[in-house]
């Protein structure tokens, strides 16, 4: 029997490849993906850039979709972290202050008396979103053959001993350690080769308030364009987190030295205090230019922690302060009059304005609800009370600093969120 003269798809695909006009088809297509295979490779990462890119300000459109250092994930699109509200949680704190031994005496509130422990007690909780819970073994994992250094004043100090004390209980007590160097104060967890430090520069540039110890200046002056000498201490850092406010903060004005501090004649401008920490904002960033590498490095700025010296902010009596505060603020439009806005304005003119990477942290807001929070009169009294004092503690109650544990865990919860979920 013959077979059917209708062709089978065997003969149908013989006649196909062999056709002419299929050929010459097949080659072009070829010869033009290989020829443009670059062009189209951008075509279709800026498709997948633009259906997984957060809001116009965020991180992410800044590193155009290349993926940050140690980031992970990302954060829920929308979600502003720094907007929300506190809760009551008493599986906080995140550990206890006899559990950890780095917390220096000025920030134990128990161990120095303070009666009630509300004030640990609360979880920031943003609207419409949640933080992701700190994962101390992840975060330890990261830091392995690294280092990250915190760099500013003392409320920078806090948080990084914060970090230490989030992180210090999964180290065997053989394989950490912490000591100082002047300015520079290092915790090494041995096994993992990895630091966590904190540098003394409360201006970031040079000073006449630089010495770690003595630095109780009131006439402040901070020398012009003199980043780098305290800036070649920070080089190899692979995390960075800046802060600096409080101490510009010595009224309307500021004095910029234009020349060296070992001139004997000093030329020394007066400007005002925003143009002084524009001067400062600026130079910090410059320096972040030309001496990290976005790709390894992670760069962080602390917005300014609010202090609680006039409790007529919040609606208490007059000549009070944080002093006896055991709860929190919650109006949520609420800005104490001891938190500048026209610096707040400052920061936010010079980071738009700037393509360097830098993830801001904005803890301002935040923790300005919680005048409870301070360490208030329960610390270490470096010098001794005088009788005026014991019978007025308004008038000694320290309403800068915070007690540990306690607010400053927050802001390295929120540093973890935007380390690993940028």
């Amino acid at each position: 029997m013959k077979p059917s003269s209708s062709s089978s798809p065997s003969s149908i695909l013989r006649k196909a490849r062999l056709s002419p006009f299929l050929f010459t088809l097949l080659a072009f297509i070829v010869f033009v993906t290989i020829l443009y295979s670059e062009d189209f490779s951008c075509i279709f990462s800026q498709l997948e850039y633009s259906s997984l890119s957060g809001p116009p300000n965020s991180i992410s459109r800044i590193k155009k979709n290349k993926k940050l250092p140690f980031a992970i994930g990302e954060t829920e699109e929308g979600c502003d972290l720094f907007s929300g509200r506190w809760v009551r949680d008493y599986s906080r704190p995140l550990y206890e202050e006899e559990e950890c031994p780095y917390i220096q005496p000025q920030l134990t509130c128990q161990e120095h008396g303070r009666p009630d422990k509300d004030y640990q007690h609360w979880r920031w909780q943003p609207h419409g979103c949640s933080i992701p819970s700190f994962n101390v073994t992840l975060m330890l994992e990261t830091l392995r053959g690294k280092r990250m250094l915190y760099v500013g004043d003392s409320l920078n100090r806090g948080q990084y001993i914060s970090m230490v004390c989030l992180l210090h209980r999964l180290i065997p007590e053989n394989a950490k350690s912490i000591e100082t160097f002047g300015s520079l104060s290092v915790f090494t967890a041995k096994d993992y080769n990895a630091t966590i430090e904190f540098y003394w520069a409360p201006f970031l540039l040079e000073s006449n308030a630089d010495d770690a110890v003595v630095h109780r200046i009131s006439d402040r002056v901070v020398r012009k364009g003199s980043i780098n000498k305290h800036g070649k201490n920070w080089k190899g850092a692979d995390i960075v987190v800046f802060n600096t406010y409080l101490w510009w903060m010595t009224g309307l004005e500021f004095n910029i030295l234009q020349g060296s501090f070992e001139d004997e004649v000093k030329d020394i401008a007066v400007v005002s205090t925003e143009d002084a920490y524009r001067m400062g904002m600026k130079s910090m960033l410059r320096w972040v230019k030309k001496n990290m590498d976005p790709k390894k490095t992670r760069v962080f700025f602390t917005s300014m922690s609010p202090s609680h010296q006039k409790s007529i902010d919040w609606g208490g009596e007059p000549n009070e302060n944080c002093y006896n505060e055991t709860k929190i603020i919650k109006d949520p439009i609420y800005w104490g009059s001891d938190s500048r806005k026209s610096i707040m304005q400052v920061i936010g003119e010079v980071f738009r304005k700037t393509k360097v990477p830098i993830t801001f942290l904005n803890i301002t807001q935040l923790s300005s609800y919680r005048k409870d929070a301070h360490t208030s009169i329960y610390k270490k009294q470096w010098n001794p009370l005088t009788a005026e004092q014991l019978v007025n503690p308004v008038s000694y109650a320290d309403c800068v600093h915070w007690c540990l544990p306690g607010l400053q865990d927050t802001w390295n919860e929120l540093l973890f969120a935007k380390l690993f979920y940028p």
